[in-house]
């Protein structure tokens, strides 16, 4: 699967706008699809998965393509992620509320947050998740994320494509 053009789109844009040491952790990363364009793109990537075989084919694809992608399994319903390390994180079509805290504790000050995943809207197109568990309602990725500062945001409606809610963010560089 390719990268979604939304996290490839804002990966480019946001590239040159973060210095050193450009540290960026993908989340529920699979076969690594966001975490090998975050390396190619000069970040010192870190993926993590629950899926062992795919996260270990990420490292792979890394190692033959000259990158030194660091990924490990784990299962993040128990996250043990470290504080202020990231100045970029993204998380794509995974959704775990109770990370979300754990997410923007992980930001540098002034770090990126990308965040793309399902709305309600995505039951019943016979794709995708359709458990309320893994659907967002409308609105709820802002609310989820109220404490960083909001670039862009946008819901995908169209009936044709899948239903998501998408987030460009950046941490606060000093609590308000």
């Amino acid at each position: 699967m390719p990268p979604s053009p939304f996290i490839e789109t804002w990966l480019h844009t946001l590239s040159g706008q973060i210095a050193g040491p450009r540290r960026a952790l993908d989340v529920a990363a699979g076969r690594g699809r966001h975490a090998l364009l975050l390396a190619a793109l000069g970040f010192r990537t870190f993926a993590v998965d629950v899926k062992y075989d795919a996260i270990a084919e990420a490292r792979d694809h890394g190692r033959q393509r000259g990158f030194d992608l660091r990924a490990w399994c784990q299962d993040l319903t128990t996250p043990t992620l470290p504080s202020e390390r990231f100045e970029l994180i993204v998380v794509a079509r995974y959704l775990q509320r109770d990370l979300c805290p754990a997410l923007i504790d992980a930001l540098v000050p002034g770090g990126f947050l990308l965040y793309e995943t399902f709305t309600e809207l995505q039951r019943g197109r016979g794709r995708g998740p359709q458990s309320p568990a893994h659907l967002l309602k409308l609105g709820e990725l802002r609310q989820l994320f109220a404490g960083v500062d909001e670039i862009a945001y946008e819901e995908l409606t169209d009936p044709s494509e899948d239903a998501l809610a998408r987030l460009a963010a950046r941490k606060r560089s000093s609590p308000s």
